[in-house]
């Protein structure tokens, strides 16, 4: 909380923006990393997305699908090649995507998840933030191509983080005002804080009688209940702690496709400006992104691509999304985080899909670009075949100071992308 300045009065506390002005007085905390995670179903299209194989490194040209972002060439990389061993699921281009879990992992049951990588950098960064992390997400998931969660996070127990599914909810989240005085919510909070030992109490009561497997299925159960206390602590501990004032106008309801994804963009900057978070996953549309654009023909449709209008579509709908992801790095590199650096210096920004293309889940689409002080930015890298996405998780959790030995399958570090 060091890193910025307050305006304090009447029982609450407001957080300033970064201000020119005091510059010289606010302390320069490069190690204030953000990640965030942005993903989209269905893949690319094969032939007009990937750049060509044969050029490696910084000298590529870029391909028709990723022409828009031309303007940001020098400032990411693609990190191709990779893949999930344990996903065979065609229609699943974000359940697993931060995880690379075996859905079959756990005897008896069909489908279980791990911990998703944001979610470890959520853990370690979280404490002095208002929010540990964010979840955008987008409303009919499956019809685009996601698969099964409530959003791309899982938490340590594997189970899914409810997202936020159009702009009106997280601007209300971010800086709305919940309409309670303080002591209204610390009745609220103290409610529920009562509600949980009560739970605890009879829970353990009840554990004493249970076999090894419902022991097991209680100690999930117990997990859900940490997750809930931590979450009463942390409002607890900005009771009283007014809302940044948001950079941004509330967004019209009914926003959809195109402009929802726009605006979720600008809003998950406010987010990342404000330093109400450090980490964010946003799983985003492609069925309503279609219909914005007028096209009469479903996403699920279109990822069977052959030729004529299906391939049209598909393309069309590869420009559009790295049209959109072109504004977003134009929009980080503009704002400036709570230390006066740039969001897109301070931010690994990571964007793909765990289907590369129709229902294949080899070579998935990963752009990774942001923080040039950890990154090695500019190229094209395609890895051997067999390549553990979850080796790309393990090195970016690692560069940006999140020590970790393995992440789920992994095999080791990708060292080249690193400065």
């Amino acid at each position: 909380m060091d890193r910025r300045y307050f305006l304090k009065g009447l029982g609450t506390t407001l957080a300033l923006p970064y201000m020119n002005s005091l510059q010289g007085d606010v302390k320069k905390d490069h190690q204030n990393n953000k990640m965030l995670f942005l993903s989209f179903g269905w893949g690319v299209t094969k032939q007009s997305w990937y750049p060509n194989s044969k050029q490696r490194g910084a000298d590529y040209e870029l391909s028709e699908g990723l022409k828009p972002l031309a303007r940001h060439k020098k400032d990411f990389s693609l990190i191709l090649g990779t893949e999930h061993q344990f996903n065979k699921q065609g229609h699943w281009g974000s359940t697993m995507f931060l995880t690379g879990a075996n859905r079959y992992a756990v005897p008896g049951q069909s489908f279980s998840n791990t911990i998703s990588c944001d979610q470890i950098a959520a853990q370690a960064w979280g404490a002095n933030n208002r929010f540990s992390s964010l979840q955008f997400d987008c409303a009919k998931a499956s019809s685009s191509g996601h698969g099964p969660g409530l959003s791309m996070s899982w938490n340590r127990s594997g189970k899914p983080m409810a997202g936020m599914q159009n702009p009106v909810l997280v601007y209300n989240k971010l800086f709305g005002n919940e309409g309670m005085s303080i002591a209204e919510k610390q009745e609220l909070i103290s409610k529920r804080g009562s509600s949980l030992d009560a739970i605890l109490s009879d829970a353990k009561t009840v554990s004493k009688k249970l076999n090894s497997e419902d022991k097991d299925k209680l100690n999930e159960y117990f997990d859900s209940v940490r997750e809930i206390e931590l979450q009463l602590s942390k409002e607890q501990a900005w009771l009283g702690k007014a809302k940044p004032k948001a950079p941004l106008q509330e967004p019209q309801k009914g926003l959809k496709g195109y402009d929802e994804i726009k605006i979720m963009y600008d809003l998950l900057v406010a987010a990342l400006q404000t330093d109400s978070t450090r980490v964010i996953t946003y799983r985003q549309p492609v069925e309503s992104l279609l219909q914005s654009l007028d096209v009469g023909i479903t996403s699920h449709n279109m990822s069977h691509y052959g030729q004529g209008d299906r391939l049209a579509v598909s393309k069309l709908r590869d420009e559009k999304q790295s049209e959109l992801l072109a504004y977003l790095m134009d929009r980080m590199k503009q704002v400036k985080d709570v230390n006066g650096v740039s969001l897109f210096d301070s931010t690994t920004l990571v964007y793909g899909s765990n289907i590369s293309t129709s229902h294949t889940l080899t070579n998935c689409p990963v752009l990774v670009a942001g923080n040039k002080n950890i990154l090695k930015l500019g190229e094209h890298k395609i890895m051997p075949n067999g390549t553990p996405l979850n080796n790309l998780w393990l090195t970016l959790l690692n560069a940006n100071g999140l020590k970790q030995k393995s992440f789920g399958d992994s095999t080791g570090m990708i060292e080249d992308i690193l400065v």
